[in-house]
């Protein structure tokens, strides 16, 4: 299964590496496919001091949770996303939040989900008759599933 990564569930999964999110992300051979564009390294750097602040990890630490986690992402160049799909991406996200627009259109691209804890952009998305989303519990669900 495709499933493209949003920026707060990467913050979420460094700020609590015992969470669901984070063991989701971590488990090995899960059959979940996650990717993302070079935006959220971008949003990982301008929020990086906030983020080492918040969870008390020294720099070392930070920079070797940050890796483990967005090495199990494939990250695509935006570049690699018709222009089409941007676009219709981006009338989607417009009036709910620009910054998603990527997220979005990659998600229609590769015909997978989108894993986002961004609750406006979801009811948003959902008004506007778009529900390629999956939620935490979902995949968790598939993974503790798989284990068994």
């Amino acid at each position: 299964m495709r499933i493209v990564v949003d920026t707060n569930i990467v913050f979420s999964a460094i700020l609590n590496t015992n969470s669901k999110i984070a063991i989701i992300l971590l488990t090995p051979k899960s059959r979940l496919n996650f990717y993302s564009t070079e935006q959220l390294i971008r949003e990982i750097e301008a929020h990086k001091e906030r983020i080492r602040k918040i969870s008390n990890y020294s720099d070392y630490e930070l920079g070797r949770i940050i890796k483990l986690i967005t090495s199990k992402i494939r990250f695509i160049n935006l570049r690699l996303i018709p222009k089409e799909s941007y676009q219709l991406a981006e009338s989607l996200t417009n009036d709910i939040d620009i910054d998603d627009t990527e997220f979005v259109a990659l998600t229609n691209h590769i015909k997978g989900k989108l894993w986002s804890g961004d609750k406006e952009l979801q009811k948003g998305l959902a008004q506007k008759g778009w529900s390629q989303f999956i939620t935490t519990e979902e995949l968790f669900q598939r993974i503790t599933k798989r284990k068994r």
